[in-house]
């Protein structure tokens, strides 16, 4: 209290799951108690004690792991993250120059028991390294700092090329694979950092096993990557699909499905659906026996075959679809509105249209060339 201060304390409860490590577990539970505790101080810079030693330690420990120049770039000084500024100002200076410091002004610390403890990895790094090589401290340091200006470097190259391969939602493979190998890894996994924790084998598998024109399919944490018409396109698979539902789409707007993750566009213009016919629906999914008839005059198809006809890929062909009180066809989500349903050209109409939060670069119903 001497300088203004208050003390904090905040205990970590539970224990890492099977297969998991104890500093691992421990790390991400300290770093959310200190983001909790500064969150309810009303602060926004929290400054870490880190100093070179653990930059090297670090910088080794990852190295040991395989790890690529992100993790070997180890601790940044400065890093915002969830509202807060993390910062270690002594990142750069020796541990013996903060501990003589500590000692010449009379100041106190504590040694964590757990330091000692050999089981952990960073303890028997540090109790035979730094005995063996006194000297390395120095050289590790500066191998993360080249390894941050790396990572840096590889960011920069990884958004012009990325801005020119396609959006968020859908990359280009084929313009991709005309970079070359490295910078072609370093735009997919920038890319991918999007939507998951891509291991370096679903990278190396992607860029070797595509070819072009090829559909393909490849399981990844959270979700599944899918290769389609020369495009690759994050499906995420967590979220169930939502039970049938009645929906009232007999006024213009915009009907937001959440659970779907898109919504329904209704506009007052022809061709359409008698708004009558809209005030009671049923909204589901597939159940595998329905037919889509995309044009008047045309004939019926089985659903797949309309969705090959429009262009759209497997993983869009699951709904929602839209019934009407007699259970006949109205609107399917990716292909339009039912020919059959449409209305006489003297009745009061409304056209529906169905809008993905993140869409192809193709129209409702519209084929992109292809089967």
């Amino acid at each position: 209290m001497a300088f203004g201060a208050r003390f904090a304390c905040a205990r970590l409860h539970g224990a890492p799951a099977r297969g998991d490590s104890v500093e691992a577990w421990a790390r991400e539970g300290r770093h959310r108690a200190l983001h909790d505790m500064a969150s309810a101080a009303g602060v926004d810079l929290l400054m870490l004690a880190h100093h070179r030693q653990d930059q090297a330690e670090t910088f080794l420990l990852q190295a040991l792991r395989g790890a690529g120049v992100a993790g070997l770039s180890g601790m940044p000084k400065l890093q915002w993250r969830d509202g807060l500024c993390w910062a270690r100002p002594w990142l750069d200076l020796p541990r013996d120059a903060i501990r003589a410091y500590a000692e010449q002004h009379g100041l106190d610390w504590i040694e964590d028991p757990s330091n000692a403890d050999p089981r952990f990895s960073r303890n028997r790094l540090r109790q035979a390294l730094w005995p063996a090589f006194p000297g390395a401290e120095v050289g590790l340091a500066q191998a993360a700092r080249w390894a941050q200006q790396a990572d840096a470097l590889a960011a920069e190259v990884a958004a012009e090329d990325l801005a020119r391969l396609g959006s968020a939602e859908r990359l280009d493979l084929q313009a991709l694979m005309q970079l070359s190998p490295a910078r072609a890894s370093n735009a997919l996994r920038a890319w991918l950092a999007h939507y998951t924790v891509a291991p370096a084998t679903l990278v190396d598998r992607l860029l070797t096993e595509w070819r072009p024109g090829a559909t393909a399919s490849w399981p990844a944490p959270g979700g599944s990557l899918q290769a389609y018409r020369g495009g690759l396109f994050w499906v995420d698979e967590s979220a169930a699909v939502p039970l049938p539902v009645r929906i009232d789409l007999s006024r213009p707007g915009r009907y937001p499905q959440p659970g779907w993750r898109g919504s329904w566009v209704v506009e007052a213009s022809a061709p359409g659906v008698s708004s009558s016919r809209l005030v009671r629906l049923t909204q589901r999914a597939r159940s595998g026996a329905e037919q889509f008839q995309r044009a008047p005059a045309t004939v019926a198809r089985s659903f797949k075959k309309a969705c090959q006809e429009a262009g759209l890929p497997h993983w869009r062909r699951d709904g929602p679809l839209l019934f009407d009180d007699a259970g006949r066809l109205i609107a399917a989500a990716g292909l339009g509105m039912d020919a059959r349903a449409l209305a006489a050209a003297d009745e009061a109409q409304l056209a529906l249209r169905w809008q993905e939060d993140t869409v192809l670069p193709q129209s409702e119903g519209q084929a992109e060339g292809g089967h």
